[in-house]
């Protein structure tokens, strides 16, 4: 059992272990609802500051495990952080996401994208990994996080978060050359992100496909799923052993189309029962998948739908989580006690 015990309790599951409970760990669990973060952000009003100053962003990774104690610390970061390494300016507003200075529309403008050289544009990520991986030990896995191609070019390409996704849509559906060529830079990029992540201290890595759920199933295969599988190849070619996450917002109707993109492990959302997600996936390890608005719930109503959910998704080969990142207005103590109750679960002795 000692070398058990050594490994984080994440990482047991991620391999396919059977536990007496699953490891929990919240999606956007640093941030906005910890009273913490509140009075960082006042201090340091950019987030762009917040999470490249490496000592901020330690901070702010570091406030949930110090409250709740998660089975995973990730990399407190965004998805568009790597963007200005390859040529593309960008920041992000609060409350409204990242803005593209200047979308990407033009063939000119995806020939000008440079190749990611993280050591060089992201050097603070080294520093931020590191330092979370000294801190928690093997007490707790620590997560590593990219955009997946598909939606860091649509936020490329619409400039800004979108309701319609006219703008890529509209490239994809009349000039997808064009769109083909930015997604395989894209893809080569986030795959050398990926990697240096984990040579940086990342012992998992999450991709968010955030906006591939606005693509028809046809067009998913077409403009999504091609390119994952070209970031978790890469990946795996060099790092075998890292489990990799796939998350895709309103997956309900992709989740075998998921299975095939290379992934270790499948992130469901709370459109699919979890019970269906795990006949429809067969062997596939899953994360998830509560309703963050269950968070909003009484304290009976929270543990009845995390004993549903764990019921529904058995002791082996499932991470506890939401199906998507916690909500700003949720009340801490009721994140507390979703960690409280996951933690105190024994699967063996419920039978």
């Amino acid at each position: 059992m000692t070398v058990a015990t050594q490994v984080p309790y994440l990482l047991r599951a991620a391999h396919g272990e059977t536990l007496d409970r699953p490891p929990v760990w919240m999606m956007r669990q640093a941030g906005r609802y910890m009273k913490a973060y509140r009075e960082l952000r006042e201090k340091y009003p950019s987030f762009r500051e917040r999470s490249e100053i490496p000592e901020v962003a330690i901070e702010v990774s570091l406030q949930p495990w110090r409250a709740f104690q998660p089975d995973g610390v990730i990399l407190f970061s965004d998805i568009v952080t790597p963007l200005p390494g390859l040529g593309v300016d960008m920041d992000i507003a609060e409350g409204k996401g990242p803005i593209i200075a200047s979308p990407i529309r033009t063939q000119a403008q995806v020939d000008q994208l440079r190749p990611l050289e993280p050591e060089e544009s992201l050097p603070f990520i080294k520093i931020i990994l590191q330092a979370l991986r000294q801190e928690v030990g093997n007490k707790a896995a620590v997560l590593g996080f990219v955009g997946a191609p598909w939606t860091l070019a649509a936020y490329m390409v619409e400039g800004k978060g979108s309701k319609t996704y006219s703008k890529i849509k509209g490239m994809a559906f009349s000039d997808p050359t064009i769109l083909h060529q930015l997604l395989t830079k894209l893809a080569d990029a986030i795959a050398t992100y990926v990697r240096y992540q984990i040579d940086c201290g990342a012992q998992v890595v999450q991709m968010f496909d955030s906006w591939a759920g606005e693509l028809s199933p046809q067009d998913y295969e077409t403009f999504a799923l091609p390119y994952q599988q070209r970031v978790f190849h890469q990946v795996k070619q060099t790092h075998p052993d890292t489990p990799l996450i796939l998350l895709v917002s309103g997956s309900a109707g992709l989740l075998e189309r998921m299975a095939q993109s290379g992934a270790d492990i499948i992130s469901v959302d709370w459109t699919v029962d979890m019970a269906d997600a795990r006949t429809r996936l067969g062997n596939m390890k899953v994360q998830g998948n509560l309703d963050p608005g269950v968070l909003f719930g009484s304290k009976e109503f929270i543990r009845d739908r995390i004993y549903d959910t764990v019921r529904k998704a058995g002791n082996q080969g499932h991470i506890l989580n939401l199906g998507h990142g916690v909500l700003p207005e949720t009340p801490e103590e009721n994140v507390a006690f979703f960690f409280e109750t996951a933690k105190n679960l024994n699967l063996r002795g419920e039978g």
